[in-house]
């Protein structure tokens, strides 16, 4: 469960970082409301962070840090891989320090107080010349896949609100005829198929479809936003709600599933247009999505 709750954190941070992102010529804050410090779970945090961000030529990052336990050296590859900051580029020991990417390719930044690069206080990110986010190759499929929605926790009240089904979601890829599968206790719980408005609103009767028997099997059939809730009581205020992104399909029919004991339907979910193939696909394209979880992330920390 701690471990759970740590993933929980570091969506949070990410999330919040999110809000941030513009085409070019954008002020980075690293971190987004964390700011730069030893972070909880280790590097992930300003991993996570930097691959929701695109950097090119002109951007500058802003490191915000207490100044008497922080600091902020720029170094080259190799004193990042080895958290050495014996001979650093630049270092700066005031906050906010901002560092302006002034060429293309690859920057590396550590904490030298301490242990604190050891322990997470590291970020490394890659700089493009034009605005856009890079276009990355579509992995190999052979065929559809069958996402069980929360793995073996499956579809419940989670613990630190919507933010554990957007950390589940966030490193997948959903394309047209993937199937999700919602395991849940009947009589407990149910899935809603909702509209945009409605999981932000967490309205309950103004649902698309409601599936009331595990497990739930729905099948992805257009690309655009989906979003799921559940229609019982307060279950989708603490956070019992979904959104992913569903990109281009490579195949030609959805997954056939034939369990005589499951609710098993083809899901459209909300009319959203087809996104670019070059949009990441593992993040979610949703102003609002990230919106809301910046304000859940917050209440989490306090």
């Amino acid at each position: 469960m701690a471990r759970l709750g740590l993933r929980l954190v570091i969506l949070a941070i990410a999330t919040a970082a999110l809000l941030q992102f513009t085409a070019a010529k954008t002020t980075h804050e690293v971190g987004g409301a964390l700011g730069w410090l030893v972070p909880p779970g280790g590097p992930i945090v300003y991993q996570v962070w930097a691959d929701s961000q695109t950097f090119v030529v002109g951007d500058v990052l802003v490191f915000n840090f207490s100044d008497e336990n922080q600091d902020v050296a720029r170094v080259t590859k190799e004193g990042f891989n080895s958290c050495n900051s014996s001979d650093p580029i630049s270092l700066q020991t005031k906050s906010p320090a901002n560092f302006t990417l002034d060429k293309i390719g690859e920057y590396y930044f550590i904490g030298t107080k301490n242990d604190h690069c050891k322990l997470g206080q590291m970020l490394a990110i890659n700089v493009t010349e034009y605005p856009g986010p890079t276009p990355s190759p579509s992995p190999t499929r052979s065929g559809p896949v069958t996402y069980i929605v929360g793995e073996e926790l499956g579809w419940f009240v989670p613990p630190g609100g919507s933010l554990f089904y957007a950390s589940w979601a966030y490193d997948k890829t959903f394309e047209v005829g993937d199937t999700l599968v919602f395991n849940f206790i009947n009589g407990t719980q149910d899935v809603a198929v909702v509209s945009k408005s409605v999981y932000a609103n967490c309205t309950k009767n103004k649902t698309i479809e409601v599936y009331t028997t595990s497990p739930a099997n729905i099948t992805l059939k257009t690309t655009g936003e989906h979003f799921f809730t559940s229609t019982y009581s307060t279950h989708c205020e603490l956070g019992q709600k979904l959104a992913i992104n569903v990109t281009h399909s490579s195949i030609a029919a959805p997954p056939h599933h034939g369990d005589s004991g499951s609710s098993s339907s083809t899901a459209g979910g909300p009319g959203a247009p087809p996104l670019s193939n070059s949009a990441p696909s593992s993040r979610i394209g949703s102003a609002y999505f990230f919106s809301s979880l910046l304000i859940v992330a917050m209440a989490f920390f306090h």
